[in-house]
């Protein structure tokens, strides 16, 4: 039996239920609807009411997912969950999704690649199914940001959002040429004081709230996310015009912009949530998967690349066929 590939056989998103628009930040914020248009491309974000955990907005994810691959929750055997905002220092997040799905086999664990996480999820679990370490995996991103910022910054409390993806990644030895074709992840702690979270469990005396320098984090977004994207493409052959699809984290509109022009794609070839969903870090990347699946963009064959980059710094991109 050849070695299987990993391909994507379904995704589910979940968003809170309340609605954060621009104008009602501005009764509270210092700032505005143009400002935060102007500077981001966001328009509203979603905030999660206290229910809404983590755990409970990966689990709804998880559960869509499912799903969508046609599957139930017994066929997983691994679960990895990529957070900065879990509900406990632990248990880990994945472990408490992996008891409210009702799995009882199998293994489950969380990472903390914050934007970037979901990209190093899912290459975590590449290389597991390849190995033969699991054949059904999910990997979700779950974040719950609104409980981390500084409600008072509006260099940073504009720019979030709440809420979870979830993507069911299976083992496929059938011929056909589909599936997670490379993955390739990154960091460099050189720069772990540009974009972190100021405090934790362990530390005392720490407001835990986000801290970011966004004119140092746009220097360094750009070119890390289009070095990633050419080691993608030059490590399978491919060109842009290869591309169908750029599904690229969701920080910033003026970032998206730029990778989609690098990369000489149209507009209507990058798929664009922030203006709804603004920056949910580990969740941005599957929330706008699904919503460009359910509504038929992508399509069976068609070549996706996604990207980030997040605190650490940490970055990556993959290529999968549909």
């Amino acid at each position: 039996m050849s070695n299987p590939a990993t391909t994507l056989d379904g995704i589910g998103g979940y968003l809170p239920e309340r609605i954060v628009s621009n104008q009602e930040l501005a009764t509270r914020v210092d700032t505005s609807d143009e400002w935060i248009r102007e500077r981001t491309g966001i328009t509203q974000r979603h905030i999660a009411a206290p229910h809404e955990t983590a755990a409970f907005m990966g689990e709804q994810a998880a559960r869509r997912a499912l799903d969508a691959a046609g599957i139930e929750a017994g066929s997983v055997d691994a679960i990895i969950v990529a957070t900065s905002t879990p509900d406990q220092g632990f248990p880990a997040t994945a472990v408490t999704i992996q008891s409210a799905l009702g799995i009882t086999a199998g293994f489950a664990f969380d990472i903390s690649a914050a934007c970037s996480g979901f990209v190093y999820a899912a290459s975590i679990a590449d290389a597991m199914i390849r190995a033969g370490q699991c054949r059904t995996a999910l990997v979700i991103g779950t974040e719950v940001y609104s409980r981390i910022l500084n409600w008072q910054d509006r260099g940073t409390c504009v720019l979030f959002g709440d809420g979870a993806g979830a993507a069911v990644l299976r083992a496929n030895t059938a011929d056909a040429p589909r599936g997670i074709i490379s993955t390739h992840i990154h960091a460099d702690g050189r720069f772990g004081d540009i974009l972190y979270i100021d405090g934790a469990t362990g530390q005392t005396g720490k407001p835990q709230h986000l801290v970011m320098n966004g004119r140092e984090v746009f220097r360094h977004a750009v070119p890390k996310l289009a070095g990633a994207v050419d080691e993608a493409l030059k490590a399978n052959g491919l060109g842009h015009a290869d591309i169908d699809w750029l599904v690229p984290h969701q920080a910033n509109r003026r970032i998206i912009d730029a990778m989609g022009k690098r990369l000489n794609l149209q507009p209507e070839q990058v798929v664009v949530t922030v203006d709804r969903h603004a920056n949910t870090s580990a969740a941005s990347i599957p929330l706008a998967l699904d919503d460009a699946m359910r509504d038929g963009r992508i399509k069976p064959g068609h070549l996706i690349l996604i990207e980030a980059l997040g605190g650490g710094l940490t970055w990556g991109s993959a290529l999968i066929r549909m």
